[in-house]
């Protein structure tokens, strides 16, 4: 059934974004279905706390619903991932301005993406390194600063290109792989302070 949705989706997309424009709260709920798992994985990744990054999806959606009709053509996925990303560069500007993080916001593990990305034919042992391997390369994804963790967000885990990058930052090419090239050793160096957390295959 599903699989049907998205099916329909992809292939009457212009109609559905048409219809949403217009106002039809049901069309832009089917664009929602088809995009969400990557608007949470994308936020999930940037925010780096499953409760931050809900909160930055169900506000970029409101976002997007409310100024879909400045949407112009072109990828639309490219359009509503510049939402998403500048909604989550938005709660974390907020979340510096706040006085001190709570407690959840310090203990909370990202159990819940690994949850997600839990293959049934997976050994229990190769889930538990895997489990570890990503919470260190998240810590190190948090170290980033913004420009620079949203940019390795968007290529190195999402595997958008260079010019969808762009598209989705505003920014020019030559920017995107500035942004990408620190963002990358930042990551290795962080790794390489902190080889001792790495599953012992990967040091």
């Amino acid at each position: 059934m599903i699989i049907s949705i998205l099916l329909s989706i992809l292939f009457n997309e212009t109609d559905i974004i048409k219809e949403a424009q217009s106002g039809s709260l049901s069309a832009f709920n089917r664009l929602v279905m088809a995009y969400q798992t990557l608007a949470y994985n994308v936020a999930y990744r940037i925010m780096g706390n499953g409760d931050a990054a809900s909160d930055a999806c169900q506000d970029s959606f409101v976002k997007a619903f409310k100024s879909i009709g400045q949407y112009r053509g072109g990828s639309f996925k490219s359009w509503l991932m510049r939402v998403v990303t500048n909604t989550c560069y938005d709660h974390l500007r907020y979340q510096k301005r706040r006085p001190a993080s709570s407690l959840e916001d310090l203990t909370e593990e990202s159990e819940d993406s690994h949850d997600k990305l839990v293959s049934e034919a997976e050994l229990p042992e190769d889930t538990v390194l895997r489990g570890e391997l990503g919470d260190l390369l998240q810590r190190a994804i948090n170290n980033l600063p913004e420009d620079q963790r949203v940019v390795l967000v968007l290529s190195d885990v999402q595997k958008f290109s260079y010019q969808e990058i762009a598209d989705m930052t505003d920014q020019r090419l030559g920017t995107i792989k500035s942004r990408l090239n620190r963002a990358r050793r930042r990551v290795r160096d962080y790794l390489l302070a902190h080889q001792e957390l790495l599953p012992s295959q990967y040091r």
